[in-house]
């Protein structure tokens, strides 16, 4: 694997988004639906942070929250580290590594055209070496 590919080779194309204004609830159950654990949230068309499949559980599990009620943006990190889609897939990987960054959203301008998670750093990392 060339260590310079752009991380446009190997990001999920078109990720599942939330709006910040939708609830706890509603962006759980959008991750059951499509097997996703990361998120970007927007809010009026634009990246205003992200969410986790964690921090949803985290803050939907305490006692004085309704998830039903309570949104999003109450739950998500504000600073999603993001990157564009010639960002070397070895770099992205180091500041995720680094960091302990879940997940790297990938913007062409403010448009949101792909995500990277450590799930499919993993599976690259099968992928590169099969079993026997």
């Amino acid at each position: 694997m060339d260590k310079t590919a752009p991380i446009a080779d190997f990001m999920t194309s078109m990720p599942h988004t939330v709006g910040s204004e939708q609830t706890i609830t509603f962006a759980q159950k959008l991750m059951q639906k499509h097997g996703v654990r990361h998120l970007p949230v927007l809010h009026g068309g634009e990246l205003h942070g992200i969410v986790s499949d964690r921090d949803l559980g985290m803050v939907a599990g305490l006692n004085e929250v309704n998830p039903d009620a309570t949104t999003v943006e109450e739950a998500m990190t504000q600073e999603a580290y993001t990157v564009t889609k010639d960002t070397p897939l070895f770099s992205v990987l180091n500041e995720m590594l680094e960091h302990k960054y879940g997940s790297a959203v990938v913007l062409e301008g403010n448009k949101i055209i792909g995500i990277l998670t450590t799930h499919d750093a993993l599976a690259l990392l099968v992928e590169k070496f099969p079993t026997a």
